[in-house]
């Protein structure tokens, strides 16, 4: 029992596991390295839904047209696929939001054997104007990274960045310098640490705190204060106030990535009105199949029983037996027509049972389908004025609110294109501190010892001290201007950007008058279709009546009617019946294509879109009595 209920209880978990919508998920690990774990999506979905296998009964698959549409949200692999779409557009504005193009990193190459400007006899040296050196002047740490090109402005990075360079070394260099370094050669170690926030800002600038620790230490006796500890903090302001300024400039893409997410869902929602009116179709088709296969199996049935009935006579010498050859021809024509309207059968099941199945399923193989409802025509067709129809269509078709979307993606990227045209004026305005400290020593100056300065005696709390009370402050500031001749650049990149647009513009006009045709011939069709099933059910009408008529008139014993004038009636009143039958599967699909022309597929048939996007129906299906079903 406890084993039953295990199996029971994994086979429940397995279900839900695989039933769970497509989508991206965060890693569960804590808040603080989520950002740094890679996030998972659920497996794919390749069982069909606990739907389908409850609508089988006793071999054959009952389907209601409700329960067709909802097999095909829960296990068409098609729309499987396109459940994808909305959620790569998530990921998209997620990724917008953090902005910029791929980020460089900080080079440390700068750091190595460096000493800070001032401190140490290399850093004395240099800030003597006695070497290059390669040293820090502005503390502003290693910038390098990649270059990325793109055509228009580069949006900044919107999520900020923390980023850290710690460098150890010891260097042993030849010092030409005695009188000042005391030694041929100087031995330098270093400990260095440069931690950088970087915030992008959407008026195009950005605004960084760079924190900078140094301990040094060299083997200088003339050196007062070694080894050095040394703070820098810096604040570094950049803004453009031209070329790249703006926050509509530098939100672009942010809104772009709103826009598409909407948008997305109004391109799925497309993808799931065509399936649902395929699956009506393919419904009303199977439909119109199997009513044909009876019509031909009553055809069969009666040209059966002219045969026997043929043969009959013929052994009774009422009848010469040139009439049998006749008779054998007729039951040998209607058996082929029935073949073939059962491998009719049969092939539209197969479509129907692909549009709403995952995989292959044995029981769903074998089983064959039986359609509860009927086709269903109404006796007049009150369709509204077209005008009134073609702005329903503008109103409900997802098409066109794509192509809305797309013409403000248009206008709110040309940002991208237009500003580039403006010079480049950039300013950047910087301040910082410093503070220096470390372990005094008394050295001999002109024979006579000289203390160190008291004011740098101490460790990194005397540096930071110095920091915080602005003893060694700092400012600079500086504009860039450049102004390309010519500019001929950003003028084809804005031109070609205007001809794209006016191009979207005049095609989505084109769409907007195909919408109109396309309204108008679905209409036409919808009355030419209900026309054509009233004459169609007329004509069966009327053909019953004569054979009721030739039946009685040869029942009563005239001369006038034979067996063959009856089997004429008979192959009239089949055919007049499958006439029928293929006008009101007709009338369906006019139908059912004017409703997808005018958007109005998935409310007419109680489709939801967020059903639709988890692949997941609430409704519950009811499967009708069986006696009911032949009723019909």
């Amino acid at each position: 029992m406890r084993r039953a209920l295990l199996i029971a209880v994994c086979a429940l978990s397995l279900s839900q596991a695989q039933e769970q919508p497509a989508m991206i998920q965060a890693a569960r690990v804590p808040a603080a390295i989520r950002p740094y774990m890679a996030p998972s999506t659920p497996p794919i979905r390749l069982h069909n839904s606990s739907r389908l296998s409850g609508l089988i009964r006793a071999g054959n698959l009952y389907l209601t047209v409700a329960d067709a549409l909802a097999l095909a949200m829960e296990n068409n692999l098609n729309l499987e696929i396109d459940r994808y779409g909305p959620l790569t557009q998530d990921a998209q504005l997620e990724r917008a939001k953090a902005g910029g193009p791929l980020r460089g990193v900080l080079s440390a190459s700068a750091q190595i054997a460096a000493p800070d400007y001032g401190v140490g006899v290399n850093g004395t040296i240099a800030a003597a104007g006695l070497s290059s050196g390669s040293g820090s002047s502005g503390g502003n740490g290693g910038n390098g990274g990649a270059t990325v090109q793109q055509i228009g402005v580069v949006v900044p990075n919107f999520d900020p960045t923390l980023q850290n360079v710690t460098t150890f070394s010891h260097v042993t260099t030849p010092e030409t310098y005695i009188n000042l370094a005391g030694s041929n050669s100087l031995v330098q170690t270093a400990h260095t640490y440069n931690t950088q926030y970087t915030q992008g800002l959407t008026t195009g600038g950005s605004i960084a705190f760079v924190e900078y620790q140094q301990t040094f230490g060299e083997n200088a006796p003339g050196d007062f204060v070694n080894p050095s500890s040394e703070a820098r903090m810096n604040i570094i302001i950049r803004q453009p106030l031209l070329q790249q300024f703006g926050v509509s400039l530098n939100n672009r893409t942010i809104r772009v990535s709103q826009i598409n997410v909407t948008a997305s869902r109004e391109v799925f929602r497309g993808q799931l009105l065509d399936l649902a009116a395929s699956v009506l179709n393919l419904y009303y088709t199977l439909a119109a199949a199997g009513d044909e296969l009876k019509a031909r199996q009553r055809a069969l049935e009666i040209a059966q029983k002219f045969y026997e009935d043929t043969r009959t006579e013929i052994s009774t010498e009422a009848i010469p037996g040139i009439k049998l050859p006749p008779a054998e021809a007729e039951v040998s024509t209607r058996r082929q027509e029935l073949q073939i309207a059962q491998a009719n059968v049969r092939q539209q099941e197969v479509l129907l049972k692909e549009a709403i199945s995952h995989t292959e399923d044995p029981a769903l193989e074998a089983a064959g389908i039986v359609l509860v409802d009927r086709i269903q025509i109404p006796e007049t067709d009150d369709l509204p004025p077209l005008r009134e129809l073609v702005t329903t269509a503008m109103a409900k078709r997802p098409d066109v609110a794509v192509s809305k979307y797309r013409d403000q993606t248009d206008d709110i990227n040309l940002a991208g294109t237009t500003n580039p045209l403006l010079p480049t004026l950039n300013t950047q305005f910087q301040t910082y501190d410093r503070g220096v400290a470390g372990d005094g020593h008394t050295v001999i100056v002109g024979g006579q010892p000289a203390p160190p300065n008291a004011y740098f005696v101490g460790g990194y709390g005397r540096a930071f001290q110095q920091l915080f009370q602005h003893d060694f402050s700092n400012y600079t500031g500086y504009t860039y201007l450049s102004i390309p001749i010519g500019n001929r650049g950003a003028q084809a990149d804005y031109g070609i950007a205007q001809l794209q647009h006016r191009q979207s513009e005049v095609t989505s006009q084109r769409d907007v008058n195909t919408i109109v045709v396309d309204v108008a011939a679905r209409v036409a069709a919808v009355r030419q279709a209900h026309a054509h099933y009233d004459t169609a059910r007329d004509s069966r009408a009327l053909q019953e009546q004569l054979l009721t008529a030739d039946q009685q008139h040869f029942l009563s014993g005239g001369k006038t009617i034979t067996f063959e004038n009856l089997m004429a009636d008979q192959r009239a009143l089949v055919n007049a019946q499958i006439a029928e039958v293929n006008a009101l599967a007709a009338y369906a699909h006019a139908r059912t294509s004017l409703d997808q022309t005018l958007g109005e597929t998935l409310e007419k048939n109680n489709i939801s879109l967020d059903e639709g996007l988890k692949g997941h129906v609430e409704r519950q299906s009811q499967i009708p009595d069986v006696l009911d079903i032949g009723r019909k």
